[in-house]
């Protein structure tokens, strides 16, 4: 009786410091020191409305916006629901879509130079990556310019100056954050009048 004793005082003592006491210190914590990341990197438009994560991947179909890559996440950018294909490189089904995604973009960026990018047709392993390396989003450029009618050259800087370097210079590859140049794109030149998003 006397270990059962021990062993539930364990359990209660147990349970109070590492069900309670360490969650809720280290979510006061984050709430300090972090709380922009604490609360899930939330993105507001111009209205303070929130419209995403930083962190979270969506589609965009409007011809004024940057495309993200291909989400195989739920029915797609469902961030419940993070997930990859699980296709092979011999998958026939991946193929089709690969394919398909293909003559889809290039139907839609006609003056586009050179191949799709591999990340506008290729997900990623999550579905919800949020970021495309530059020239995935550089080669939109023609595309997004002539929707909001100003020229390439203008878009194509505004690309340049949204590219994230490398973390601590060395890790990683520079990237561009899809929704947060796209809402850059709308503060400055406004909603386009297109249905879509």
């Amino acid at each position: 009786m006397n270990g059962l004793m021990i062993a539930l005082r364990m359990t209660v003592v147990t349970f109070v410091l590492l069900g309670l006491v360490y969650p809720l210190a280290i979510t006061g914590l984050a709430q300090a020191l972090f709380p922009h990341r604490a609360n899930g990197s939330l993105v507001r438009d111009a209205g303070g409305a929130v419209v995403g994560s930083e962190l979270i991947g969506q589609g965009f179909t409007n011809p004024a916006y940057f495309q993200s890559r291909p989400s195989a996440a739920g029915a797609g950018y469902d961030g419940t629901a993070s997930a990859g294909s699980n296709f092979g490189p011999t998958s026939q089904k991946l193929r089709d879509r690969i394919a398909a995604d293909v003559t889809r973009l290039q139907g839609e960026n006609p003056e586009a130079r050179g191949p799709v990018p591999d990340e506008l047709v290729t997900a990623s392993a999550s579905g919800l990556d949020p970021h495309l390396g530059p020239a995935a989003a550089l080669w939109q450029v023609a595309r997004v310019a002539k929707a909001r009618g100003r020229s390439a050259e203008e878009i194509g800087a505004l690309v340049q100056a949204r590219v994230q370097p490398r973390t601590l210079g060395f890790l990683g590859e520079p990237v561009v954050n899809v929704l947060l140049l796209n809402l850059e794109l709308d503060r400055r030149y406004g909603r386009p009048a297109a249905p879509g998003h």
